[in-house]
């Protein structure tokens, strides 16, 4: 199963990352949407979609997403947040998460830093996308593709693109 991961996107959903995403199964959104509902349905109609709220999100989308998801995908259990951190640094929110749910795979947003790294104490990778919208302070924006098959994550591969403002798709 190919995956397709992105977050703070803020209204912005180039083509340049749709041409990147085409090929994935599945999309997961790590939260800070923004933009309208018909923003939000241009992603879900795009592909299917496992996504999470993020703390600038409109409390219309808290109905359709919730602050967490727990899902398994090729046996894997997987935990998404927008609010995460990273190993030695979980938002308290996460981390009694990560103790109670156990994921092999952590995904989270909001930093708009792309980070992939592995917590040796809790058995985990943690990813966070970084940011694919203009909005914020990167200058760089991110999205990340990946591989899930027999309980394993291969085959990372990042999208990167000049934080130049865009014109709203």
């Amino acid at each position: 199963m190919k995956i397709g991961l992105i977050s703070d996107t803020h209204g912005v959903f180039d083509p340049a990352f749709r041409q990147f995403l085409d090929p994935v199964d599945e999309l997961w959104h790590a939260g800070d949407w923004g933009g309208d509902d018909a923003f939000v349905r241009q992603i879900t109609e795009y592909k299917p979609v496992v996504g999470v709220y993020g703390n600038c999100d409109s409390r219309s989308l808290c109905y359709d997403f919730s602050e967490y998801q727990f899902f398994t995908r090729e046996n894997i259990p997987i935990l998404m947040t927008h609010i995460g951190g990273y190993p030695g640094r979980y938002s308290p929110k996460a981390l009694a998460l990560i103790k109670q749910l156990r994921p092999r795979l952590f995904v989270c947003g909001h930093s708009h830093i792309l980070k992939v790294m592995y917590d040796k104490q809790f058995d985990c990778l943690t990813v966070n996308p970084g940011a694919c919208g203009i909005q914020g302070w990167h200058l760089v924006r991110t999205a990340l593709r990946f591989d899930l098959k027999d309980g394993k994550i291969s085959g990372m591969e990042v999208f990167e693109l000049p934080r130049a403002p865009l014109a709203r798709q």
